[in-house]
């Protein structure tokens, strides 16, 4: 399937957010995930399935000071 991940298509095998997320090689707790316009709560990564031509906004924290 292909979505659209920030801004550039991308093929991937995920059925979920969290299947993307380890896809990915990210850490859950880092990251907030917008799918469609709408922010998706940590909460709801298991559920949400990803469709083809999904929008996709991933912003990845990094800590510091």
């Amino acid at each position: 399937m292909h979505i659209l991940l920030n801004g550039e298509t991308t093929a991937t095998t995920a059925e979920t957010l969290s299947q993307l997320v380890i896809e990915l090689s990210l850490e859950k707790r880092m990251i907030a995930i917008e799918r469609n316009l709408e922010v998706v709560p940590k909460s709801e990564y298991d559920n949400t399935r990803l469709c083809e031509n999904d929008r996709i906004e991933l912003v990845h924290m990094i800590g510091g000071g």
